[in-house]
């Protein structure tokens, strides 16, 4: 099923009064109440809350955040309103604007349960290898019914600035990367420059982007894998208005193949390597059929969702080397900045593998 809640972890605990009271006043919810944390995830904080017989699950920025914009949970929250029945995606409930209540502003949404697949497969479920190839098939295949979203009709027109979005997106993550370095690293400097001489002058087309789409953000349903829906895409924090193949590029550079090396496959956010999944290159085809996308120049999507996630495991590692927060979770990230820094900088110069 979808992760299991744990104890909250240290320093994380929210207000029990406060959010009763606030639970009480907002949706007119009584009853016992109960908080624990999903333990998966390196950004926003989720939680599973129990009021009486109803659940429900509660985002909110991490503790100690610097990086404002890319913890805007408001904004997370209009998103969820605008696409709420256009696009599979939790039922949001309702938000506080005030960081009085919760220390930080916060939404509420409904809980879903089915399967969230993570680096290995949930216990008892095996996949064979048609199966993983349909699966992962499926996966594209949602990313290109986002695209075609008509995110103008949601009420999405004020969202983000499409003209200068890959420019923006090379200048602000490199930004973020020279903000939150904690050591020099060679490697990330060098697939900057590289991005920033290359960048595409100008955006195919303009769509709703996800921008962190990968397994671990998909819910499928319970009947996995026996029946392959997908219920809800989860995690839109960094959602906005640009270049489709920058949100293909992300999901092509969480994918990791069997044949890839070892410092790849421990940083793997799902079970993409196993036996039948497609190769990188056959998951972007699919999706250029599906939408008739050009792929000429998708090495430079590939190499900047590689750099771009170098900084995001920068980001979170700099929070912790600068005692923002003590989970332990993030004590190694150090290294696996260095691994994807140098798979970026390789993958400027020799392409996508």
């Amino acid at each position: 099923m979808i992760d299991a809640p744990r104890g909250v972890r240290q320093g994380e605990a929210l207000d029990e009064a406060k959010l009763a009271d606030w639970l009480r006043s907002e949706l007119d919810l009584e009853g016992e109440l109960t908080i624990e944390q999903f333990p998966a995830g390196h950004s926003n904080l989720v939680y599973a809350v129990t009021i009486g017989e109803r659940e429900l699950v509660l985002r909110r920025p991490p503790f100690g955040n610097r990086v404002k914009s890319a913890h805007d949970v408001l904004r997370e929250f209009e998103i969820l309103m605008a696409i709420d029945g256009r696009f599979p995606v939790p039922s949001p409930i309702a938000s506080c604007p005030d960081p009085s209540v919760l220390g930080a502003p916060f939404y509420v949404m409904e809980r879903l349960r089915g399967v969230v697949l993570r680096r290995s497969l949930p216990a008892g479920v095996t996949v064979a290898p048609a199966l993983a190839q349909r699966l992962a098939e499926t996966l594209i295949d949602q990313l290109a019914t986002l695209h075609a979203l008509d995110w103008r009709a949601a009420g999405l027109g004020n969202l983000g600035k499409p003209d200068g979005y890959v420019e923006r997106q090379v200048t602000g993550w490199t930004k973020r990367w020279v903000d939150s370095r904690t050591e020099d690293v060679p490697d990330v400097d060098r697939a900057a420059a590289w991005l920033a001489e290359n960048r595409p002058w100008q955006s195919p087309r303009v769509a709703l982007l996800h921008n962190d789409f990968k397994y671990d953000n998909v819910v499928w349903s319970a009947g996995f894998p026996d029946e392959l829906k997908v219920i809800g895409v989860l995690d839109w924090e960094m959602s906005t208005l640009g270049d489709p193949l920058m949100d293909l590029g992300t999901a092509l550079g969480y994918w990791v193949e069997a044949g890839d090396g070892p410092g790849l496959q421990a940083l793997s956010f799902g079970p993409t390597a196993i036996a039948g999944s497609p190769s990188r290159r056959a998951l972007a085809e699919r999706y250029a059929r599906a939408t008739g996308a050009d792929l000429a120049r998708i090495d430079f999507y590939y190499c900047f969702a590689l750099f771009k996630l170098t900084v995001v495991l920068q980001q979170i590692y700099a929070r912790y080397v600068r005692g923002a927060t003590s989970d332990t979770r993030f004590a190694g990230l150090g290294e696996g900045v260095k691994i994807l820094g140098g798979l970026a900088a390789q993958a400027c110069i020799s392409g996508m593998p």
